[in-house]
């Protein structure tokens, strides 16, 4: 791609032993974008990070790789979790815009549609999921959570477990991520100044495979973090500068 013009949206996507979820996803992914107006002139791309699967995922996607133009893989040499994998989406990814979503078929691929206009207006646009196709855990995790983030963090994002985000460029190159705070980015991003809001999208059944998050690594680790996301909000550096009088 090197010699192609940059694309105007990455979408990046941790998989974790994702096999039959793979082609269906792709499927989507391709016929929305490919029907966003700004695909007739500039390329888009969808990077999948391989997390250390080993339900046949990562051949797959070499597969995938090879019929589609529009994909780039990296794998991992075995698994580090969402946040190394975001973080090394965000890295690679050359787009104007940042798209993040999981690769679980939860989420409908034409919502990306409904969030890329607000991307106008702000820095990062979150998803939503105010239906929800959880068990009675994840879901009182997650309200748990937002109370608790909601009351020291101040972001009053309902869910920033919603994997589906879309951010301009500039949020991701600023952003500093250490293990579990893929769940902050929102606090992460107003914190250094960036606006942000969120809509609803869709959130759908799981068909294929296993959630690979449980109340053990949702709620205890991400009341954890929260601390240390607080400690960040209250000693992140915010200075600006002005031309001498003499250039």
């Amino acid at each position: 791609m090197s010699n192609s013009p940059r694309p105007w949206a990455s979408i990046v996507i941790p998989i974790k032993d994702e096999r039959d979820n793979l082609p269906p996803l792709t499927e989507q992914l391709l016929k929305v974008l490919g029907s966003h107006e700004r695909s007739r002139t500039t390329p888009f791309e969808i990077l999948y990070i391989d997390d250390g699967s080993t339900d046949g995922s990562s051949q797959l996607l070499d597969n995938l790789a090879a019929q589609y133009p529009q994909i780039r893989v990296l794998h991992f040499d075995r698994n580090y979790g969402q946040t190394s994998a975001f973080d090394a989406g965000f890295r690679h990814a050359q787009g104007d815009l940042i798209v993040t979503l999981d690769g679980d078929l939860q989420f409908d691929p034409a919502d990306i549609l409904t969030l890329l206009p607000l991307a106008a207006q702000y820095d990062l646009v979150c998803g939503w999921r105010k239906d929800r196709h959880d068990n009675l855990v994840r879901k009182l995790s997650s309200r748990i959570a937002y109370g608790f983030r909601s009351a020291v963090l101040g972001d009053r994002i309902h869910d920033t477990g919603c994997s589906l985000k879309v951010f301009r460029r500039e949020v991701v190159e600023k952003l500093q991520l250490f293990e579990g705070l893929h769940r902050f980015f929102p606090a992460l991003a107003k914190m250094h100044g960036f606006t942000l809001t969120e809509v609803p999208v869709r959130h759908l059944p799981r068909a294929h495979g296993t959630s690979k998050y449980g109340i053990g690594n949702r709620l205890f680790k991400s009341l954890y973090d929260l601390i240390a996301v607080r400690w960040m909000k209250s000693r992140v550096l915010r200075y600006k500068t002005r031309p001498g009088d003499r250039q």
